[in-house]
């Protein structure tokens, strides 16, 4: 099954594309916050849309493919035509593979410079769009679905919920809201996102259970779609890891004695795994008693002085009763996401890196 499917792109001969991330700061129109509970502003968005663009953010994870997907399957379903994609990497992780609605996923070319309607999903900023932030000027109406307290507003209707588990989450309460019934394709897509971004249910709210519930009701399997997403590596993976936890230093008096735990990740060592498998390794540096922060420096695949830094804390730590707000750290550096998982983009050597990330933590 092709991964990005080639699908015959709508053109209009005044497409404006462009990726200067200027032209979108003077150009976007004004945001209007439609707040947490104004879905009403993103239903009557939908069903007015004769043409949707659904953008999900670079390096996708369960989250943002499964609320796009989830998206493209109703707005499908309903004559609409659809197109879903992500800027980088080249293919969709294998894990999610066997989410329902992939074949509507399409390559970054095959995406029009105009539609109706895009929405950006689980996209905390114009940035997490990556080479697709050129698709924004055609559109002539963007609507945001996000929970990372960092998001920047960048839509002309945004639906912003810092405190939901996942964005599937805000997707489902959007769908109840237009109102859809969630069959069980609909209901794989949201739990994708519910289980992953809630680490397999350690971090929840009152009502994530009941969510879940509602969700697995629907017939689906959430063992096999929590193994598939989360518990399935290549063999390779085990030596990769091995190299790569043999880098970990311990900074112990970081953040005032909180601590920094850290590792690297390079090109070199991960050519034989898959891109989700690198992003795992997070989970498991974080582990580390000593320290209440934990940073993944992943170099960059094409270019060798850039490097994707994970990072992640705990809701309690060493010195700190609420643990290390690292959204904060991360947008100081350029990135964003949330209290307890963040990430951002750097250039430099090994040591300035780990030099700025230290200086950032204070």
């Amino acid at each position: 099954m092709p991964l990005m499917p080639v699908i015959p792109t709508p053109t209009r001969s005044n497409a404006t594309p462009t990726s200067d991330l200027r032209y979108l700061m003077t150009t976007m129109p004004e945001a209007v916050d439609a707040g947490t509970l104004d879905l009403g502003a993103a239903v009557a968005a939908l069903t007015a849309a004769r043409s949707v663009t659904i953008v999900c953010h670079v390096q996708p994870d369960a989250d943002t493919i499964g609320s796009g997907l989830a998206l493209a399957l109703v707005l499908h379903r309903r004559g609409v035509p659809v197109w879903v994609s992500f800027a980088e990497p080249a293919e969709l992780p294998l894990s999610m593979r066997s989410l329902p609605g992939v074949h509507h996923l399409v390559a970054p070319e095959q995406v029009p410079h105009e539609v109706d309607l895009l929405v950006a999903v689980d996209c905390g900023s114009v940035g997490r769009l990556g080479a697709l932030a050129d698709r924004l000027p055609g559109a002539a109406t963007i609507l945001v679905l996000d929970h990372h307290r960092s998001n920047t507003r960048f839509g002309k209707i945004n639906i912003i919920d810092p405190s939901a588990e996942s964005t599937t989450s805000i997707v489902m309460r959007v769908l109840d809201e237009w109102p859809v019934p969630i069959d069980p394709e609909l209901a794989h897509c949201l739990f994708a996102g519910l289980v992953t971004d809630t680490g397999s249910f350690r971090w929840v709210r009152p009502g994530t259970h009941l969510l879940a519930e509602r969700l697995l009701s629907t017939g689906i399997d959430g063992a096999e779609i929590s193994r598939t997403l989360m518990d399935t590596h290549t063999f390779h993976w085990l030596p990769m890891l091995s190299r790569v936890l043999g880098t970990a230093e311990l900074v112990p008096e970081a953040r005032g004695g909180i601590g920094l735990v850290y590792v690297f990740v390079r090109r070199d060592e991960v050519a034989d795994v898959r891109s989700e498998e690198v992003e795992s390794v997070v989970d498991i540096v974080r582990t580390t008693a000593e320290a209440g922060v934990a940073a993944v420096f992943k170099q960059s695949r094409t270019v060798s002085d850039r490097w994707i830094v994970s990072l992640r804390s705990r809701d309690s730590a060493p010195g700190a009763h609420d643990g290390v707000d690292v959204a904060e750290i991360a947008t100081a550096l350029g990135g964003g996401g949330h209290r307890f998982a963040a990430g951002y983009t750097t250039d430099g050597t090994p040591e300035t890196i780990v030099a700025a990330l230290l200086a950032a933590l204070g």
